[in-house]
């Protein structure tokens, strides 16, 4: 436990570093919020409507922006290398690593999401329920983007491949999760059932995510 909780400390330390890519996704999350209602216009009633969505594509979208880094300096400096001649699971490494990159890219979104639904005209509920299906959601989204950052560890441009990747296999997540904040505000539609949906979601890709992380990586090292 001693070594998991060093590699998720390690992954945050780097995320924040200059080039770690936190803050740019930080950024580019509150930018992409912030220049929607330019857009759609002063139309309040519409940016309540899609504002759930516009949060989630958001998040989505952020990220994907720091895949490339996740796995590609393990790789140069031979720490993967070293990890698999240890005899330590590949597949924890990997699971440690994704939820290092939550809480560093991760979780300050979903913190400053609630905050950046008041400019999309979100009433309380609203806001509650964003907030708990990316609770709930960006975790799943942060394990699926650590099998693309494996896939891609090594290859230059990566982080343009692996968004690639990621996007069609992120999309279930995107879909119910809108759907769960849909149901809370508008009935008849079901809130629990999408939402419970989302869990499973998150607790699969904790599961699978990490092995297909660990089989993609030794795949780039032979």
């Amino acid at each position: 436990m001693s070594a998991f909780s060093a590699i998720i400390g390690q992954t945050v330390k780097a995320s924040f570093r200059a080039g770690g890519g936190a803050l740019t996704g930080l950024l580019f999350f509150l930018t992409v919020v912030t220049v929607f209602p330019f857009g759609v216009g002063p139309d309040l009633n519409l940016l309540a409507r899609i504002g759930p969505a516009v949060l989630w594509i958001g998040v989505l979208l952020s990220l994907l922006l720091g895949l490339d880094r996740l796995f590609g300096q393990d790789r140069e400096d031979g720490a993967l290398e070293l990890i698999m001649v240890s005899g330590e699971p590949l597949a924890l490494f990997v699971f440690a690593r994704a939820a290092g990159y939550w809480l560093a890219h991760g979780l300050p979104i979903v913190v400053v999401a609630p905050i950046l639904g008041l400019i999309l005209n979100l009433d309380v509920v609203s806001l509650a329920a964003v907030t708990a299906t990316l609770v709930v959601g960006s975790p799943a989204l942060a394990m699926i983007g650590a099998v693309g950052g494996a896939l891609t560890a090594g290859l230059a441009r990566g982080g343009m491949l692996a968004a690639i990747l990621v996007l069609p296999l992120s999309i279930p997540v995107l879909i119910f999760g809108v759907a769960a904040v849909n149901g809370a505000i508008a009935d008849p539609d079901p809130f629990l059932a999408p939402f419970l949906i989302l869990c499973a979601f998150t607790m699969f890709s904790a599961v699978l995510a990490p092995i297909a992380g660990a089989a993609a990586l030794r795949l780039g090292l032979d």
